[in-house]
């Protein structure tokens, strides 16, 4: 069920309008004062809790999931919900602010940055390490400046057109980023591609940085993703039953492979032998490394070449959550496996970097 309140009616054309969707997370929790216990607050009573939202001339409405869904119970499901509210919505707002829990925030914003196909205007993620009513809450800044940035405007067009993650004073792209700490405000971090924006007297825009869509097309939400992924993490001494144990998984589909530095991994015939089993069984390997900076190289060293002459893919500098979610995405899709293996290889969202070497096949 979805709750629905507007909290400033529409009074011009010429005002950004930006829809706030509340999916969860701790910055839409406040204490009970007799408990103490944290629980969701009435959104419709948000600007009394962030009462600067006032003073935006902009016309902001909020839509709230009811009951609001704690990060870790966060689905695919639920990606296609709000992927389906946004397309709903999208004639009628200029940009889109997700709240959203912390912990699977960049699997959520990873695979809404491939479900809204052709998006031209901002959906920013953001939530807080704090309740939204405590005195150090992080997430009165984090909720102002992502709706800041929803309705930035250059050239009378949005400034960041794409999926966005604003925390802390700063804005990724989506599909980039990765939550590295539990308890410092600074939540996430993009390794691998640098801030959009950062945020301080000023909000200074990486202008350079920002997808800008080459033409103007019909935005085109996507309302399947395929489950039948899993991670294997390869680590000293894995065990040949434990790698075919999840090769063998019931209706596997997809695997996303994390090695060691530039994509190594264990030179053991019975290793090689399960990657070429599952990939000639149609499974779609995908390599990325352990390392939160860098990106594969597939043949570079001796412990890689023999997998760069499989049908082992090379996600280079994907992220986890990038790389499960775009596996997600392609794999709900009629291609053939040859063409998986191509999608997989080349970016569609800006979520990874190619290297200059690279000949798109």
């Amino acid at each position: 069920m979805l709750i629905s309140v507007t909290l400033q009616k529409k009074q011009t054309m010429s005002k950004p309008s930006i829809l706030i969707i509340y999916t969860g997370g701790t910055i839409g929790m406040i204490a009970d004062p007799e408990s103490g216990v944290l629980k969701p607050f009435k959104f419709s009573q948000i600007s009394q809790e962030v009462p600067a939202l006032k003073k935006f001339d902009y016309d902001l409405s909020a839509h709230a999931f009811d009951p609001p869904i704690d990060s870790s119970n966060m689905s695919p499901e639920i990606w296609i919900q709000l992927a389906s509210l946004i397309r709903d919505n999208y004639d009628r707002y200029d940009g889109f602010v997700v709240l959203h829990g912390t912990d699977t925030m960049s699997f959520t914003a990873s695979a809404l940055s491939f479900l809204l196909e052709n998006l031209t205007k901002p959906v920013i993620f953001t939530g807080s390490q704090l309740p939204i009513n405590t005195l150090r809450t992080d997430g009165k800044e984090n909720l102002i400046t992502a709706v800041e940035i929803a309705a930035a405007r250059r050239n009378g067009e949005p400034t960041v057109p794409e999926v966005c993650i604003y925390f802390e004073s700063r804005l990724y792209r989506a599909n980039r980023t990765t939550k590295h700490h539990s308890e410092h405000f600074d939540a996430f971090r993009s390794h691998n591609f640098p801030p959009l924006a950062e945020a301080g007297i000023h909000i200074h825009y990486n202008h350079g940085a920002i997808n800008h869509p080459m033409v103007d097309l019909p935005l085109i939400v996507h309302d399947k993703l395929c489950k039948d992924v899993a991670i294997l993490k390869l680590f000293p001494g894995i065990s040949s039953n434990l790698v075919e144990a999840i090769f063998n998984t019931k209706d596997l589909k997809g695997v996303v492979m994390e090695t060691f530095g530039s994509g190594n991994a264990t030179t053991e015939k019975w290793f090689l032998d399960q990657l070429v089993r599952a990939t000639r069984r149609g499974i779609v390997i995908v390599n990325i490394t352990q390392c939160r900076s860098g990106s594969v190289d597939m043949g570079r060293y001796e412990t890689s070449y023999d997998m760069a002459s499989t049908q082992v893919v090379s996600g280079y500098d994907l992220t986890t959550e990038a790389a499960v979610t775009k596996l997600m995405f392609l794999l709900a899709q009629k291609r053939s496996y040859n063409e998986l293996l191509k999608k997989m290889r080349y970016p569609i969202a800006g979520e990874m970097t190619l290297p200059d070497r690279y000949v798109v096949m």
